[in-house]
């Protein structure tokens, strides 16, 4: 007899909570970040990761056990990870004689793989090698990308793409001066990027505006550009849809100016103002002569275009 796979409805409570927090929401929460390692690591790698995944709480999940990973060649168990603990982004470490210190960085698309690009990390400093002030856990960062190659390299500008999704956190409407507290910086030289952390200072000023200094925090590292796998074209629009609820319906002859304030254009028509019925008062009546010269009028218009008429058909 053939198995048939049957779906069972949860019972507790507990068990519907989870599966209404894994259920497709208008909008979306920040996106979770898996951390994981391989069968063979090395210090330089795990302690790259580590910073990362500080630097990406609470929106992340730091995996102690090893994992036979070899995403390039299978990705099945990172898309069960994935599934298991509703995290569309990951980060894996590892290391070996011909990519050392390397760093895996991909995200899927319900719970299958959409891309991932594989990384070889240089020049690393940690966190802990910069004995300055830090920054608040949780903060949002500014994303800066320097370089043509992520406006004019296809590679590049995927990997760009790649990088907001990883450390963009909730999406905002205001911004406040003094949350600006982080700034993580991108550039792109010939297949590196170079990564860089800088903690923001306010400073004082003869303006209302604060003078801005940056103070470097870690992590710092080279990364390399070795593997990638992207998605096709049609995967990626697929992915990248937005529901129609979330769209914004564009209103004909409404505008906004800077300071908020909303402006409607009115069309209006061609108005015969001696054709509009007013109120009928006795002074706003016509007497009785005003009444027998516009007859008048009247009748020398009508003989003047008959006139007119009958030299013309002469003629």
């Amino acid at each position: 007899m053939p198995t048939v796979n049957r779906i069972t409805k949860p019972i507790t409570h507990k068990g519907k909570k989870a599966i209404l927090k894994k259920e497709p929401k208008l909008i979306e929460n920040a996106k979770e970040a898996l951390c994981l390692k391989g069968n063979r690591t090395s210090q330089i790698v795990t302690d790259f990761m580590k910073d990362l995944y500080d630097l990406k709480k609470p929106n992340a999940q730091m995996m102690k056990q090893r994992n036979d990973i070899l995403p390039f060649e299978d990705i099945t168990l990172v898309e069960k990870f994935s599934s298991k603990y509703n995290a569309s982004l990951f980060m894996i470490a590892l290391h070996n004689k011909k990519r050392p210190h390397n760093l895996v960085m991909g995200r899927t698309y319900e719970h299958t793989l959409l891309d991932m690009i594989e990384f070889g990390v240089e020049n690393y400093k940690g966190l802990k090698d910069f004995k300055v002030e830090k920054i608040t856990s949780g903060i949002k960062p500014l994303l800066v990308f320097n370089g043509e190659l992520f406006e004019n390299n296809y590679e590049y500008g995927r990997i760009k793409n790649l990088f907001i999704d990883m450390f963009l956190r909730e999406e905002v409407q205001k911004i406040r001066l003094q949350g600006l507290e982080h700034v993580l910086s991108f550039t792109a030289v010939e297949n590196k990027i170079l990564l860089r952390s800088y903690r923001i200072l306010l400073k004082k000023s003869n303006t209302k505006t604060p003078r801005i200094e940056l103070e470097e925090i870690g992590p710092r590292a080279d990364l390399v550009c070795r593997r990638n796998k992207f998605a096709s074209e049609d995967l990626f629009k697929q992915a990248c849809k937005r529901p129609k609820a979330l769209k914004v319906k564009t209103k004909k002859n409404i505008s906004k100016d800077t300071f908020g304030t909303t402006y409607g254009r009115i069309h209006v028509g061609a108005q015969h103002i001696g054709k509009i019925q007013t109120r009928k008062m006795k002074g706003l009546k016509k007497t009785i002569a005003e009444k027998k010269s516009a007859q008048k009028r009247k009748i020398t218009n009508d003989n003047n275009d008959s006139a007119k008429k009958l030299k013309e058909t002469a003629n």
